[in-house]
């Protein structure tokens, strides 16, 4: 019985040792709090225009979506020529960006790093939705879709840039 005792804490040790070692892993950075206000129509507004000169300036056609912190939409633009797809993908990345506090492209990332938990949770895993912030917090979120996920980034990037 002894023996038995010995040889099953022995085997939780060698097996038990890799999760004990996961679990003592520093947690992840803190992303920013949400503001206590969300995004205005004015702001959203100048954030649009921001994203569709970018866009422009580059000759793409993007569908560009403004949501609140909340994921209520304020603003969505179809600029000429954007494919119909685009319409809905640029919502998904505003909403992924505004309700898990991050830029879309860190879900990207995690996928490339063979971590599918973020699609797992409906979130959108591809580049060109960002954070909007005013004072360093959340008021709500952009998701850019048209080009490629690159181009979609530069985009969503330059406009959320004009807000402080």
């Amino acid at each position: 019985m002894r023996k038995s005792l010995t040889l099953i804490a022995a085997g939780l040790c060698l097996f038990g040792a890799p999760a004990l070692a996961q679990t003592a892993a520093p947690p992840p950075a803190p992303h920013p709090a949400y503001s206590g206000r969300v995004i205005t129509l004015a702001e959203a507004k100048s954030v649009v225009a921001a994203a569709e000169a970018e866009a422009r300036k580059k000759g793409w056609s993007m569908v560009i979506t403004v949501v609140e912190s909340n994921g209520a939409v304020v603003l969505s633009e179809k600029m000429d020529g954007a494919q119909y797809g685009s319409g809905e993908v640029a919502l998904k990345k505003a909403l992924t960006a505004a309700n898990f506090r991050r830029p879309t492209s860190e879900f990207q990332n995690a996928v490339k790093a063979g971590t599918l938990n973020a699609i797992f949770t409906g979130a959108m895993a591809i580049e060109g939705g960002e954070l909007l912030l005013v004072d360093g917090k959340i008021v709500g979120a952009i998701g850019v879709s048209g080009g490629s996920a690159p181009e979609d980034g530069i985009v969503a990037r330059a406009a959320a840039a004009t807000l402080k």
